[in-house]
């Protein structure tokens, strides 16, 4: 059970979270939800113990925690399967110990009898521990997450950032710990491994607290919904469904409220105005005033402000904006793409679609010139202005610069007033502006890449997994944005949306080869 109470969170003398309270019960499956910024992951931080509170407490009884942070937490040397047995490191030290008897016994090392002994002692204590089923659970899940079994003998360091989140992801679901702690869980996932997660985490026999934007996915596993705007935290029993009629039920219900309430002390201040210098009404006049000062007055619901931008290309193209053939490319030896071809017209939008390795981050960076291919030969349109957005642009930025100091890196023609209203557009306001980025939560930092990203000036948009950290009302602006966009779009994402709403051709790239998988529309020409 996790308790939180009256927790406190403050920045730079602003509340982010104040007097937040609720109960995580046993096997409870929680979706968080809010605003980028409203201090969700700083809240798995406090209870976590990763981030001091400002005052309150957070009591965890019956079990340890696991925590997922948005950055993976891998050793790139050791394989995947070693790597799944560092996640129990006591039955881990059982196997490695038991392996190193074995070998001393072979080699004639030490007492043989008292080593014989000690063998058959970590052996019971083993299979007690489960360490007998361990690899079979470490297959289970590493196959539920979209690895083969021929990838439990690769070194991590060879996965994409993609897969390495999902090794992280696995080694938190080997574990085993009562408490899971998720923040953002199905960034990097591709549709099947979401379906094997939610059915996962639906059965989990533990507790699950998880932030997501990811609403299909909120709706198969949560149980309650904690909602985080404004510095408070509400709960709502149901799933995100119910959450979101509930919420609306509970908006229109305070709103009718404040106005009874404002009608009664709009009526009672009428009443003061017209009596309040006759003698016979003094007394009554001096009981309404005092009535009024002791009403609390109810808050009115806020509406969050959103993001509110667009997108236009600089400038018209050639009619044949890229031609890629024969792209080839290896990383160590390993094979990522093999003989890619592609041909790419004005204001087409291409999706890249295949599983987490197929090479479509590969591919992008290459036509992003950011590598050279191994072999193949790629012809850019004379008047194509590209812009990349890469999968991780948010890492990318300098921690110790400010917000504005950040976008200026690529809006260097743009005046201070410009960038200013273009980080408005952002939700970045007034002194926000200023904020280190190192202070900023994840989506914030992605808001940030973002507006840096646009205020390129471009006419192509090469983009890999662009709506990942961005909350909903964010992504849908982003999702608008792209589908008016008049330029040309090639895409590398997981979301059905760009696939299915703003994608004109959709491509699969699977163990490095890429095919046509659909046409949505007729490109225009």
């Amino acid at each position: 059970m996790i308790v939180v109470e009256n927790l406190k969170k403050s920045f730079g003398g602003r509340d982010l979270l104040s007097a937040v309270s609720f109960t995580v019960s046993a096997d409870e499956k929680i979706g968080i939800v809010g605003p980028n910024g409203a201090g969700k992951t700083t809240l798995l931080k406090m209870i976590s113990g990763d981030e001091p509170s400002t005052g309150g407490q957070v009591s965890i009884s019956n079990g340890e925690i696991s925590y997922l942070h948005q950055e993976s937490d891998v050793q790139l040397d050791r394989t995947l399967s070693d790597e799944m047995w560092s996640a129990l490191p006591e039955i881990n030290a059982m196997r490695f110990r038991i392996d190193e008897i074995e070998d001393m016994l072979i080699l004639e090392e030490g007492n043989s009898a008292d080593l014989v002994a000690e063998l058959n002692d970590v052996h019971e204590r083993f299979k007690l521990f489960g360490g007998s089923s361990v690899d079979a659970s470490i297959s289970r899940v590493v196959t539920g997450l979209g690895f083969s079994t021929d990838d439990l003998y690769k070194l991590c360091g060879d996965f994409s950032g993609g897969w390495r989140m999902r090794i992280s992801l696995a080694k938190i679901l080997i574990r085993r710990q009562p408490h899971l702690l998720l923040d953002e869980p199905t960034n990097h996932l591709d549709r099947a491994s979401k379906a094997w997660l939610a059915a996962e985490l639906t059965d989990y026999p533990g507790a699950v607290l998880m932030v997501t934007h990811d609403q299909p996915f909120l709706e198969q596993v949560a149980t309650r919904i904690l909602d985080v705007e404004h510095g408070k935290v509400i709960s709502y029993a149901g799933s995100f469904s119910d959450f979101k009629k509930n919420k609306a039920n509970r908006q229109e219900q305070v709103e009718a409220s404040a106005n009874r309430q404002e009608r009664e002390i709009a009526r009672q201040e009428e009443f003061i105005d017209r009596f309040r210098y006759k003698a016979t009404k003094a007394r009554q006049v001096q009981s309404r005033i005092k009535a009024i000062d002791r009403i609390e007055k109810i808050q009115r619901s806020v509406t969050s402000k959103t993001t509110k931008f667009e997108i236009k290309a600089n400038g018209r193209v050639e009619r044949v904006v890229l031609d890629a053939h024969g792209i080839s490319h290896d990383w160590d030896d390993l094979p990522a793409l093999l003989d890619v071809s592609l041909e790419v017209h004005r204001n087409q939008k291409i999706a890249l679609v295949g599983h987490n390795g197929g090479g479509k981050s590969t591919l992008l960076r290459i036509l992003a010139g950011e590598i050279i291919p191994t072999e193949g030969q790629i012809i850019w349109s004379e008047r194509s202005r590209r812009g990349y957005y890469a999968q991780h642009q948010d890492e990318t930025l300098d921690p110790k610069l400010t917000v504005l100091e950040a976008v200026r890196e690529s809006g260097q023609d743009e005046s201070d007033q410009s960038l200013r209203s273009i980080l408005g557009r952002f939700l970045f306001s007034s002194d926000d502006v200023y904020k280190l980025v190192h202070m900023l939560s994840g989506g914030e930092k992605s808001r940030v890449a973002l507006a840096k990203f646009l205020v390129q000036p471009n006419n192509v948009l090469l983009l890999d997994e662009p709506t990942n950290h961005l909350d909903a009302a964010t992504r849908d602006e982003l999702l608008s944005a792209l589908q008016d966009y008049d330029g040309t779009i090639i895409c590398a994402s997981h979301d059905p949306a760009i696939v299915d709403e703003i994608a004109t051709h959709v491509y699969t790239l699977d163990q490095g080869e890429i095919s046509l998988s659909g046409v949505n529309v007729i490109s225009a020409i």
